[in-house]
């Protein structure tokens, strides 16, 4: 099944600055993210980004923040981003009907954001080298639960060549680049 750029929009769940010192291989999850974002944002994907509690959790991190300040921003206190109906209406509100996801906990926020997305009859797509939690066994088997759910898993760079299409497109060169 194709996953198409006119189709989609992307969620980040949950990248914040309190918890992120605490998930496994995070510096290669910054690097792989930054790219992710860069590179959706090159091809015009609307973001939606989730924050979890943000009092007790903080903001987005500072590397990523700064790439995504413009998109609209939804705090919640459900671990799903489904859960307070204002991230749920934005998604629907842009008439995608794939949401690509990415962030952090693998096995709470974004296992239950998918399942819920599943739910409410998206296709889902995960970017599983983007997404962690605190213990890498977690990570290891939300996916797992998720692909058996019906979630579409991905990796940062197939997707946004997937989303690319061809050679020919006025935006190759630069995702090219991101992704070396």
């Amino acid at each position: 099944m194709k996953i198409k750029l006119e189709d989609s929009v992307f969620v980040q769940v949950d990248v914040q600055e309190r918890l992120f010192p605490h998930i496994a291989n995070k510096e290669e999850l910054e690097k792989k993210l930054l790219i992710l974002v860069k590179g959706l944002k090159v091809l015009g994907v609307p973001f939606i980004i989730n924050e979890q509690y943000k009092k007790g959790i903080g903001e987005t991190i500072a590397s990523l923040k700064e790439l995504i300040d413009n998109y609209p921003h939804f705090e919640k206190t459900t671990f799903s981003c489904c859960g307070n109906n204002e991230g749920l209406e934005a998604i629907k509100k842009t008439g995608k009907k794939t949401v690509i996801v990415a962030g952090i906990e693998t096995h709470v926020c974004v296992l239950q954001t998918c399942i819920d997305l599943l739910e409410n009859g998206f296709k889902v797509v995960l970017v599983t080298d983007c997404c962690s939690s605190r213990k890498e066994n977690d990570t290891k088997f939300a996916i797992k639960r998720l692909i058996q759910a019906g979630v579409i898993p991905t990796t940062y760079e197939s997707i946004l060549f997937e989303l690319t299409l061809d050679a020919k497109n006025p935006c190759f060169k630069e995702i090219s680049s991101l992704v070396k």
